[in-house]
């Protein structure tokens, strides 16, 4: 019963992110039209990404504290899924990807800080993915308009990388750990205790420097590997592109999507920018909404396994699914 509570709630969530997006499904059927079977070679691209930030998050975490990469993979999907499909923030499938690696038998602290240091990674490169797209734009002669919108962007992003850099580090959570204790009369709660120790987990995970850069370099390349999405989709659609044009639809495309967190999917900002930057290139606006609904369908590609894995992982008995998936 359990089981058909937790599917039910997801399916009636996922119908509803859905019905309040707007998408119709005659512009999903043209879409389909204009690139063909194209679409599959669109969503195995989406895997082949999919697998490789699994890989980036599986790699950083200490050997005693790490799921099988078969399981990573499963709480990857099941993340992306949620960020992707599910009318909540963009942040919501990391939370759930936490709880899920609790089932493997990681420690709560350390799964929260797996996924911290993995979410911060994944800034980090997605930053400097974006930083080499602008640069392609100036070369290519953009619209000098497009290009400042990007660059505020860029110089945005700088002091809240900082910010979250800042945040992780031990000194700062041992101060703040050691304030509160003190407040409390030097009582040893449970959540100061919890504290302490998601702070030691993440100084475990940063200890292991050529895991983090390995993670870092797998991250950059799963960036770079999306590119082809865009450069088969069009290639498809007829409107074929270079892959320098491709790196920038993706790298501006994906930095415009992060930037919209607390919109469910993006919804309506994805498509607006695609529009935006397909246009200095060329392509017209049916194009470029076709490249974001075939990107939607790739979503929805990963959020079918995504959701199975995840009434796996909380159906019955916790420790089961693990061991089953």
């Amino acid at each position: 019963m359990k089981r058909f509570l937790i599917v039910g709630t997801v399916l009636i969530l996922a119908i509803a992110g859905l019905v309040w997006s707007g998408i119709r499904l005659g512009d999903i059927a043209r879409a389909v039209a204009l690139v063909g079977w194209g679409i599959l070679l669109a969503i195995l691209v989406r895997y082949a990404l999919t697998l490789m930030l699994a890989y980036s998050s599986w790699v950083i975490m200490p050997r005693d504290q790490r799921p099988k990469f078969h399981q990573s993979a499963a709480i990857r999907i099941v993340r992306d899924t949620v960020n992707t499909l599910l009318p909540t923030t963009q942040i919501g499938g990391d939370i759930v990807a936490a709880r899920l690696m609790t089932f493997c038998d990681l420690t709560a602290p350390m799964a929260a800080a797996g996924v911290v240091v993995d979410l911060f990674l994944q800034v980090v490169t997605q930053f400097i993915f974006t930083l080499g797209g602008t640069l392609l734009l100036l070369q290519l002669g953009a619209d000098p308009s497009i290009i400042r919108t990007v660059v505020t962007g860029l110089l945005i992003a700088v002091p809240l990388l900082v910010a979250f850099y800042f945040i992780q580090r031990m000194g700062f959570g041992a101060l703040l750990v050691t304030a509160l204790k003190k407040l409390a009369g030097g009582k040893e709660w449970t959540a100061f205790a919890a504290t302490d120790a998601f702070y030691a987990a993440l100084a475990r995970i940063r200890e292991r420097r050529q895991a983090m850069l390995v993670s870092a370099a797998t991250h950059l390349a799963a960036w770079i590997v999306g590119c082809a999405e865009v450069y088969v989709i069009f290639g498809f659609m007829g409107h074929p592109v270079t892959w320098a044009e491709a790196l920038v639809i993706e790298s501006i495309g994906q930095a415009v999507r992060g930037a919209a967190f607390a919109v469910p999917g993006a919804i309506g900002v994805q498509e607006g920018a695609f529009v935006l930057l397909c246009g200095g290139f060329g392509i017209p606006a049916e194009a470029a909404l076709a490249l974001s609904l075939i990107k939607r369908i790739a979503d929805v590609a990963i959020g079918l396994p995504g959701f199975w894995f995840w009434y796996r992982f909380e159906g019955g008995n916790k420790s089961a699914p693990a061991r089953s998936l």
